[in-house]
């Protein structure tokens, strides 16, 4: 029985918005807040799991398979675990993660492949994180941030001849690439202004039709929605200007409350790291 259930697993991803199947999550059970927030004294971390649950509990309902990865007490990011690996076209990639705290969380994820029976690319001498990749068809948009090296992405693209590989600087003061910038459809994205240079800021305005979330939104990673396919977006209800703008263009929007995790700095596709997803294929 073990044998037939694990042959049905095979990643796939090429893109962010093909019909979600699989995903692999982490419960928050030993939240904490990151030394980075320190007007925010402490999680609620009951709360944290409660809300955690309704968004598994969404997913469920729409189909998704979720994977849940053993939480560790001494790793209180770990619910983030669209960061610590990523799926490109076939290939699951696991890389080392840069800050301290949340290294060895790679572990957990390798393991938990290995007994899945999932072969996955091992870059451990990399520092890419997930929240910094953005799938397009045969477009790889790679954020260089804090947390992401040109030396790593210009690894990843010799890995992925296949691909197009552009990366996508931006302000330090953003972690991750998702949360000035996210993909919801072949035509569509969402986008915080003002902080990737103007020339990538031009391409994505001449690829895309650009959903644009202003400064109380952004504080709220308002880009960081996730989409599990047939235009259905995970949102959070405070973001009535960029849930008014989805629902116009023909969106459904879940709203979920999601605030312990955003005040952890993180949001729905922070926490999701998809593993299957329907290859959406109409773009060249």
């Amino acid at each position: 029985m073990a044998k037939s259930i694990l042959k049905n697993i095979t990643p796939v991803s090429f893109d962010e918005y093909g019909l979600l199947k699989k995903v692999i999550m982490c419960e928050p059970t030993f939240l904490s807040v990151p030394k980075r927030k320190k007007s925010i004294e402490q999680i609620n971390v009951e709360k944290a799991v409660r809300q955690h649950k309704e968004f598994m509990k969404a997913l469920n309902y729409y189909g998704v398979k979720v994977h849940l990865l053993n939480a560790d007490p001494h790793h209180p990011e770990q619910v983030f675990t669209r960061d610590i690996g990523f799926v490109v076209g076939n290939t699951f990639f696991i890389t080392e993660m840069k800050k301290e705290t949340r290294q060895k969380e790679e572990s957990f994820l390798k393991n938990w492949l290995k007994e899945m029976n999932i072969p996955y690319s091992d870059l451990s001498q990399d520092k890419i994180e997930g929240g910094d990749v953005i799938i397009d068809s045969r477009f790889v948009y790679i954020g260089i941030s804090e947390r992401t090296t040109r030396q790593s992405m210009r690894h990843l693209k010799h890995l992925l001849p296949n691909f197009k590989i552009m990366s996508v600087p931006f302000r330090d003061k953003f972690l991750h690439l998702d949360c000035i910038f996210n993909i919801i459809a072949p035509n569509e994205a969402i986008i915080y202004q003002g902080e990737m240079t103007e020339d990538k800021e031009e391409f994505f305005s001449s690829k895309y039709n650009l959903i644009k979330v202003v400064r109380e939104e952004q504080n709220r990673l308002g880009t960081n929605v996730f989409s599990i396919g047939s235009k259905i977006v995970f949102s959070i209800p405070e973001n009535k200007n960029l849930n008014r703008q989805l629902r116009d263009r023909g969106y459904e929007v879940i709203e979920l409350d999601f605030s312990e995790m955003i005040n952890a700095g993180g949001s729905f596709r922070c926490c999701t790291l998809p593993l299957e997803r329907e290859y959406v294929n109409n773009k060249s």
